[in-house]
């Protein structure tokens, strides 16, 4: 356990230093291997690529916030299990919280042998569904599509998402599809499904019954960041990931506190309960007490164990194994 602590420690110290700036952005790889070359270890220095190479999809300007891209933390040496996942931070859709639900997770994952892919997505209100999907799908898609240069398994890619990045996360493991084979852009010929699912106290449903009377208003406005005023009732269905679990969503690892004051613990529930009636893997831990945005829960007597309980149950999946 040393080891790890002192790659947390680390991180905890640096990360007011990092405050939220991004970080360069590299132009996407021409060819395989191509910009890839940095960041070899975890000892290096993340690197930061594009999603597409030139404007993305919708782009509205070429502004930092407008180029989605993806920050590669790998795992390297005898350790790297093969295994990765993308993160998609929380921040109401309209921030993206990097640090604390971000790139601490990475360097975590790291100390496991897990190569992590830290996401920044396109947010509202200037972006609107299904932008920040198609971000979340696309990154999945790239790691994938280049998994040999990355040294990760295709079959090992899952997604982390914390409070609206959770409802990203929820979002992509139920609405993917398998790439399309004559596509001209080789990323876009893979699946954009995730492996696995590992949500901390995610947004899920934009129903009543699980965000309240005022959906849009609810989980700190992130339904009215996301679809604006008036969004045609089908979306919020379309939206609500617990409507949308079937046999096929992936396994998924779920974390919440019942006093979460911001994003209600009805959520998790909602979701796992889904994912119990059609069969699908999960593991569930909920917490008395804890704030909202608590990331790893560090300084939390008790709720620090949820990465610990995570850790067990990402062994137990066989995924820090190397193939």
């Amino acid at each position: 356990m040393r080891p790890l602590a002192a790659i947390l420690l680390t991180w905890v110290i640096a990360c007011p230093l990092l405050a939220q700036a991004p970080a360069p952005v590299a132009a996407a790889p021409q060819g395989r291997g191509a910009a890839v070359g940095r960041g070899g270890g975890n000892n290096a220095e993340p690197q930061t690529i594009r999603l597409w190479e030139g404007a993305a999809p919708g782009a509205q300007g070429a502004e930092d916030a407008d180029i989605p891209t993806i920050q590669v933390f790998r795992s390297g040496g005898q350790s790297a299990s093969g295994t990765a996942v993308v993160i998609a931070p929380g921040g109401a859709y309209r921030l993206l919280s990097m640090n604390s639900e971000g790139r601490q997770e990475a360097a975590w994952f790291n100390a496991l042998g897990v190569t992590a892919f830290v996401l920044k997505y396109r947010l509202g209100p200037k972006y609107r569904h299904p932008i920040e999907l198609g971000d979340a799908q696309r990154a999945i898609r790239f790691v994938r599509a280049r998994a040999a240069e990355f040294g990760v398994q295709p079959n090992r890619i899952g997604m982390m998402g914390f409070s609206a990045g959770g409802h990203l996360t929820a979002t992509a493991g139920t609405i993917y599809d398998a790439g399309k084979a004559d596509a001209a852009d080789p990323v876009d010929r893979v699946s954009s499904r995730p492996d696995f699912l590992v949500l901390a106290y995610p947004v899920i449903s934009f129903q009543k019954n699980v965000a309240g009377p005022d959906v849009l208003a609810a989980n700190s406005n992130s339904g009215r960041s996301l679809l604006g005023d008036t969004p045609d009732p089908k979306v919020l269905d379309d939206l609500s990931a617990e409507l949308h679990v079937d046999r096929n969503t992936p396994p998924a690892f779920l974390f919440h506190t019942t006093d979460d004051a911001v994003v209600n613990v009805e959520n998790s529930v909602a979701f796992y309960s889904a994912l119990r009636k059609a069969r699908v893997p999960a593991e569930m831990h909920i917490f008395e007490s804890g704030s909202h945005g608590s990331g790893m829960a560090l300084t939390h007597p008790v709720n620090n164990v949820w990465t610990t309980l995570l850790a067990n149950w990402i062994r137990q999946r066989g995924l820090l194994t190397r193939p």
